[in-house]
């Protein structure tokens, strides 16, 4: 999963579990909120009545009565004032119920004594509990409306910065690996971030694709001078051999031993002449300017190497269903690539076997198969079967030598995919996959 998708998943689903517990903690925080504000809406109320008695005395409100109530017309609110025992000291805020024109109603109740001339009161200033909570469903409504709206908006501003400060790793990611081929590109552009963690990140992947870079070209260089270098003591002591092998006087066993160091030699000179080639197509020498039909060219390679499939009286089909033409292609190259694969089938192939070259288009890809029924190659080599330092070892056939790393060059060359599937003395499966 690609980190701005995590990213995005996890803002999503903090703001949704925001949200939840948000609409499940809502009742009890409105309800507390509603006692708060009715406990202080009540204290502001007593303050009230106790400047008035404070400033006009406690005859203003009881008009010569010994007590004093009063409430609204709905009952929803309502004040009392009477005296009390002198040792009674109250200063509570609870809910009880009272008792008023026969109507027990519940109230949110401020129970305070306070103490003038005239003695010590009790003054009681209570809100109807049921007021207080006809505007909870509303402010409920309300909070979660705003909540939403709120987590609403962050989401956005949240996804919008998440793609933005992820934006250069996507960059680098692009550049930098999914659209690069090797060798890779030189004087490369950095990434224009002011991330300094990107920054990084892109330096030192430029610089580690730079010191790739020039491993490869001295690997190459290498391989190239030393294949030359190799070419002209192979040859001059070839000469000389076939020179001596023309003495008349020179017996039969030397003869003999000759002929099997020409034999040597002649691998010898196989092999440089194969690092030559891989060396000439990695330093893209080959001019890629032909319009391949991979169907007449696979023709053309049986046609080469069709006596060599009845000196080993292997059956051979070919099925074709499509006509595949592939530009801006090396023909001789190709015609390599395909005559090593078949080549390899015949080769490590059983008496008697079979060989089955077809095609498929799928998906807009067209790919040709190379099917065998040879001695087939262990699960854990088939990695290397394409590494020119590290060789499969088939020991019943010799071994693979550099017939498959060219093919792997010239693959590369053409961005065209290989693939091999294989099971021991069952047979192995080429699979060419072009762009």
């Amino acid at each position: 999963m690609k980190l701005s998708t995590k990213l995005t998943l996890f803002v999503t689903l903090s703001k949704l579990a925001i949200v939840v517990f948000f609409i499940l903690t809502l009742p009890y925080l409105v309800d507390i909120i509603s006692a708060t504000y009715t406990d202080n809406l009540l204290r502001q109320k007593r303050g009230k009545v106790l400047d008035v008695v404070a400033r006009e005395g406690i005859e203003s409100y009881l008009d010569g009565q010994p007590s004093y109530g009063s409430y609204t017309l709905l009952k929803d609110e309502y004040i009392a004032l009477a005296p009390v025992e002198t040792d009674l000291q109250l200063d509570t805020i609870e809910t009880d119920e009272r008792v008023l024109e026969g109507d027990t109603l519940s109230y949110r109740l401020l129970s305070h004594t306070f103490k003038t001339r005239e003695g010590t009161f009790l003054l009681e200033i209570g809100r109807e509990t049921a007021t207080i909570s006809q505007y909870n469903r509303p402010l409920q409504r309300f909070a979660l409306i705003v909540l939403l709206s709120l987590i609403f908006v962050t989401l956005i501003i949240d996804l919008f910065f998440t793609h933005y400060l992820i934006k250069p790793l996507g960059e680098i990611i692009k550049e930098k690996l999914v659209n690069q081929q090797f060798p890779f590109a030189k004087n490369q552009a950095p990434i224009k971030t002011s991330t300094s963690d990107f920054r990084y990140l892109d330096s030192s992947l430029m610089l580690l694709m730079e010191q790739i870079n020039e491993a490869f070209e001295k690997e190459r260089e290498f391989t190239a001078n030393a294949s030359h270098e190799l070419m002209t003591p192979i040859s001059i002591l070839q000469n000389k051999i076939e020179n001596l092998m023309e003495h008349t006087e020179v017996s039969d066993l030397i003869q003999q031993r000759l002929s099997e160091m020409l034999r040597t030699l002649s691998r010898l000179k196989k092999i440089v002449n194969s690092l030559l080639l891989i060396s000439r197509i990695e330093n893209e020498q080959f001019a890629k300017a032909d319009n391949v039909n991979i169907r007449a060219l696979l023709g053309e390679v049986m046609e080469e190497i069709s006596h060599r499939l009845e000196e080993q009286e292997i059956a051979f089909e070919m099925n074709f269903r499509h006509q595949f033409s592939f530009n801006n292609a090396n023909h001789d190259l190709l015609f390599q690539l395909f005559y090593n694969l078949i080549n390899n089938a015949i080769r490590y192939n059983k008496k008697s076997g079979s060989i089955l070259i077809k095609d498929d288009y799928s998906k807009g890809v067209y790919s040709v198969y190379i099917k065998d029924t040879g001695i087939g190659i262990p699960e854990e080599e088939l990695p290397f079967v394409f590494n020119r330092f590290k060789k499969a070892n088939l020991s019943q056939a010799g071994g693979y030598g550099l017939g498959l790393s060219i093919v792997k060059s010239i693959a590369n060359y053409h961005r065209i995919k290989l693939d091999v599937t294989s099971k021991v003395n069952e047979g192995t499966t080429f699979s060419v996959i072009f762009p």
